[in-house]
């Protein structure tokens, strides 16, 4: 029988098989046709979200935001400027346990992926799903990277898509470890800081180089949350999130069972440093405003700039000291005043009071402000933030006081200087005050205008007004040098005689700061014993609307009005100004303005800017020589004659104004010229006798001392060796009825020239045989030829001469 069958049974018996082939066929071809549709839909989208983002190739060039460094004139940083605080490194700067802390904890598989670790995808969508939330994290250290560099923090399907292109670009164009290093330079950790370096230095004050295996992993687990694993916010969690570091360090088999035990059993070991106050605050918030300036706000704070400035941290340092120290000496001439406020009276308890001095770390030598916690009749206790000090009947002796429980009480807010000692776990303090007088200080160099020091007050962290550049004060006797220019350039010489009497111009009758006259006596004298008397005089012969001119041309800004009285001194300029308007005289006439930056690099180290000292000729040489000699007078013999101990080549002029308001230094050596101020804010009396001699010219000593170290062979234009100089002006062609200088006294009677009342109608003084001028108020100044003031007969010294016994001509000298 055969098995062959009919076509029409094989065709039947197949059918199935068709059936099933058929089948096959459609769903591949579905499944194509989905893969298509789906690689089209990845496709435009990847199209859509990659238009707007930026080349790979530009992180080539990428430039994270650095910090701007400021270097004094010897290259040492001082100061800097940063909106993110970062250190850039390089790979091998991280320590090995720290690369190995972040891999573990952040990316397993760093090493081995291409930008996207896709299972840890799908378990981060399936935990998503599952948990209905988004709590699992699926970032690689490069999708992290990208995200941190290019895209924002928003959690979106369209910027997890962006994130993800943009991480394979990364991978396909650099090294794993390029990668993480940008990685540890841009990652921010808390408190500002960005990058393993700057986090490193801020928590634990060493290099991310030397960091050990607790300190590693607390590093590592703070990129998930900053401020919520913050050590110093929530040392509790960060803890935790530190020892979680360790057990996946453990499973990772980067560290052993044992090493990891140990670690968790550390604490965790911060040591963060207080920031220091700046050596010089005012003159860096000078540099800010210039940069800004001169480059915005962004470039300033991000370009990480290298800012070559003028300033001298040794002299800078000094300067410090000398106004800190200048304004406590005038305290303790001033007397215990009492604590400034008592915290408990005002409701706070001490251990929740917080002073903004404490925000900056000190150290002995500073002054700062501190709270009392005990007072005893020969202890007092207090603290400076957490640091407890302590204080005995020798600390706090110039009060006056012999117990310290008659002083302060508990809570009372002091102001002290933290001494060098210990007395157990306390360290030694002084007692001091803090009425809220201030002082200021400005020093330039003659040649450059560099400025070389700017102290703007006593206390940064109280007051950021820079009182050497923004406040204006009255000047007093140290604005009679513009007085005497104007004179000397309309031909007055040193020797000629100015009449100290009693004199009226017009309703105005001023009066010298000692309440007497001298009588005849000649110009550099009257200028060295800043008489008032012989100024005014000189200002009305001269006319003080050219007084004002010169005090212009020399770079005084002030709107200056035209009365007489200015000439002593009352008109509002500040240190700056008159700082740089003293370094005329030694300049030989030649002004050169005050500067403040020298070079801007970028941080290739290529030249942005440089400023050149900018320089002008204000007066002549002859004129400024002339002024020479009575500044120097000043100084060697008149109410600076303090200075003269310094035994160097100094020149200067006092200044007190009315009710001791206002305290003036002004001087110079050849090569560097500094003012110094002293008063209050609120414009009250420094007290009685407190004078510029008094108050500022020991400032100004203590800097100038620092100033003219290893300058023992400098001297002025035009100095003339001792032996060939001519003689002084002989007493004999003084008055003998008032001699102007007692033979066996050195220096003169008087410490300043103390400006009278000011009076808007104050008159000019009338000139010998003239009616009186118009009232010297503004618009209506009358300008008269000079003519010579009576002058009572004077004797003058003969000549050698061949024939003694033949009368000679006796030259006359000008009288004023």
């Amino acid at each position: 029988m055969s098995s062959d069958k009919s076509p029409s049974e094989k065709y039947l018996s197949n059918a199935p098989l068709r059936h099933t082939r058929k089948l096959v066929g459609r769903y591949t071809l579905a499944i194509l046709f989905s893969l298509a549709a789906i690689t089209g839909s990845l496709a435009g989208l990847m199209l859509v979200y990659s238009v707007d983002l930026p080349q790979i190739h530009d992180l080539e060039r990428y430039r994270p935001s650095t910090t701007t460094e400021l270097l004094d004139q010897k290259g040492r940083p001082f100061g800097s400027f940063a909106l993110e605080q970062r250190v850039i490194v390089n790979y091998d700067d991280f320590s090995p346990v720290l690369r190995q802390a972040v891999i573990s904890i952040e990316d397993k598989n760093f090493e081995s992926h291409w930008g996207i670790n896709v299972f840890r995808v799908a378990g981060a969508l399936w935990h998503d799903i599952t948990s209905h939330g988004r709590a699992q994290g699926a970032s690689t250290l490069t999708m992290q990277l990208a995200r941190n560099l290019f895209l924002s923090s928003e959690r979106t399907t369209a910027r997890k898509v962006q994130e993800a292109y943009l991480s394979i670009q990364i991978e396909r164009s650099f090294t794993k470890e390029q990668i993480f290093t940008l990685y540890g330079n841009q990652i921010y950790l808390g408190h500002g800081m960005y990058g393993f370096e700057a986090a490193s230095e801020f928590y634990f004050s060493k290099h991310a180089s030397q960091l050990n295996l607790p300190e590693a992993a607390l590093l590592a687990g703070l990129p998930k949350g900053p401020v919520a694993y913050s050590p110093l916010f929530n040392p509790e969690k960060a803890l935790r999130r530190r020892n979680l570091v360790l057990t996946e360090m453990e499973n990772d088999k980067a560290i052993t069972k044992q090493q990891a035990e140990a670690a968790r059993e550390l604490p965790l070991g911060l040591h963060v440093q207080q920031p220091e106050m700046s050596v010089a605050p005012w003159f860096v918030e000078e540099v800010r405003r210039e940069l800004e300036k001169q480059f915005g706000t962004d470039e300033v704070h991000e370009a990480g700039l290298r800012v070559q400035t003028t300033l001298d941290l040794d002299l800078q340092t000094v300067a410090n000291h000398a106004v800190a120290d200048g304004v406590a000496t005038y305290e303790h001439r001033r007397g215990w005043k009492g604590a400034s406020q008592n915290v408990l009276a005002q409701g706070t308890a001490l251990e929740d009071y917080k002073h903004p001095d404490w925000a900056m770390r000190i150290q002995a030598g500073d002054y700062t402000h501190a709270l009392v916690t005990s007072a005893l009749p020969l202890e007092i206790r207090a603290r400076i933030g957490n640091l407890p000090i302590v204080m005995t009947p020798e600390d706090w002796k110039w009060t006056g006081q012999a117990h310290g429980d008659d002083l302060v009480k508990p809570g009372d807010v002091i102001y002290v200087q933290l001494g060098s000692g210990m007395e157990g776990t306390a360290h030694k303090a002084v007692l001091e005050q803090d009425s809220g007088a201030q002082g200021s200080l400005m020093a330039i160099d003659n040649t450059s205008g560099d400025v070389l020091a700017m102290v703007g007050g006593r206390d940064y962290a109280l007051s950021q007004f820079n009182r050497a550049t923004q406040s204006e004060r009255q000047t007093g006797s140290s604005f009679k040098p513009y007085v005497y220019t104007t004179a000397v350039e309309a031909g007055v010489k040193p020797e000629d005689i100015v009449v100290d009497g009693p004199v009226s111009f017009g309703s105005y009758t001023p009066h010298n700061y000692e309440n007497d006259y001298k009588g005849a006596m000649t110009v550099l004298n009257a200028f060295a014993e800043s008489r008032n008397i012989p100024a005014l005089k000189l200002a009305a012969r001269v006319g003080i609307r050219k007084v004002i001119e010169t005090a212009h041309r020399f770079g005084v800004t002030s709107n200056i009005p035209a009365y007489l009285p200015v000439a002593l001194g009352a008109v509002e300029i500040t240190l700056q100004e008159q700082v740089a308007a003293y370094a005329v005289f030694p300049n030989d006439g030649i002004r050169v303005t005050p500067r403040l930056l020298r070079k801007v690099s970028n941080a290739d180290g290529i030249t942005l800017w440089e400023q050149p000292p900018a320089v002008s000729e204000v007066t002549s040489q002859q004129t400024a020589r002339t002024m020479m000699q009575l500044l120097q007078a000043v100084t060697r013999m008149g109410t600076g004659a303090a200075a003269s101990k310094l035994n160097h080549p100094l020149g200067g002029k006092t200044g007190t104004t009315s009710d001791y308001t206002d305290a003036w230094f002004m001087g110079f050596s050849p090569s560097v010229t500094c003012g110094v101020w002293v008063g209050f804010d609120s414009r009250q009396s420094l007290g009685e006798k407190e004078t510029g001699a008094k108050a500022a010219l020991p400032i100004w000593m203590t800097f100038m001392q620092a100033a003219i170290k290893g300058k023992d062979d400098e001297h002025f234009p035009g100095y003339v060796a001792a032996a060939a100089r001519p003689a002084a002006v002989p007493e004999s062609v003084k008055p003998a009825a008032k001699p102007l200088l007692n033979p066996s006294v050195k220096t003169l009677p008087g410490t300043a020239a103390k400006p009278q009342t000011l009076h808007p109608t104050a008159v000019t003084a009338p000139l010998a045989g003239q009616k009186p001028l118009h009232p010297l108020v503004p618009g209506t100044i009358s300008s008269q030829p000079a003519r010579p003031l009576a002058k009572p007969p004077v004797s003058v010294p003969q000549p050698a001469t061949a024939n003694p016994a033949k009368p000679q001509p006796k030259p006359a000298l000008p009288q004023y």
